[in-house]
């Protein structure tokens, strides 16, 4: 299978002032493209070739797990952002919100707690678990969601290269920015309907 990593959902300073051009553009081309290069010299040859993406990162361990996943992992946090997303999520994403975070600030609190609370590198998400409920959870590294049988609805990069240009050590500056401004709440309700939960 010939892997590709999508265009960017939008221009390289539509994020800004939250994210700004630079960071988004270093972000892009050199972590998520460079993600795929190591992907596509580790399947060389192999099986996993063969295999989607998705399903790689379900299965795989080591060097291959953790190139697959960066590479999915970056491109589900592409769409996770939205130059747009200062407004409130609509129904039935909202209802679905609140009923498991009690309001949308509820989620946004346990959302940032999870981001800012990720001890080195990592990532913040929200899933829809293997009951079906909606939960935040964190993971290290290259970890994601998959490969625990859930469901991912949005996610936050925490890993140094996502915030550093723009908020050197202040992550949790960065985190909040996110919520309040960048939230993909259109991306989160397709993959909440997608999952048979809307």
């Amino acid at each position: 299978m010939n892997f590709a990593i999508e265009p960017l959902p939008y221009a390289l300073a539509a994020l800004a002032p939250h994210i700004g051009a630079e960071t988004v553009e270093t972000h892009y081309e050199k972590h998520h493209k460079g993600y795929l290069e190591k992907l596509r010299k580790a399947i060389e040859g192999k099986p996993e070739g063969e295999q989607s993406l998705e399903t790689i990162v379900k299965s795989a361990e080591g060097d291959l797990f953790n190139h697959a996943a960066q590479v999915w992992n970056h491109t589900f946090y592409w769409k996770s952002l939205d130059p747009g997303g200062d407004r409130e999520p609509a129904a039935p994403l909202r209802s679905a919100l609140e009923s498991a975070f009690r309001s949308i600030d509820g989620f946004k609190r346990e959302l940032a707690e999870a981001a800012t609370g990720e001890f080195g590198s990592g990532w913040a998400w929200l899933v829809l678990d293997r009951s079906g409920r909606l939960r935040v959870t964190s993971s290290s590294d290259a970890e994601n969601p998959l490969h625990k049988g859930h469901t991912p609805l949005l996610t936050i990069d925490v890993w140094e290269h996502a915030y550093y240009l723009d908020y050197r050590n202040r992550r949790g500056d960065y985190v909040q920015a996110v919520l309040e401004h960048l939230l993909s709440w259109d991306f989160a309700a397709q993959n909440l309907e997608r999952a048979g939960h809307a």
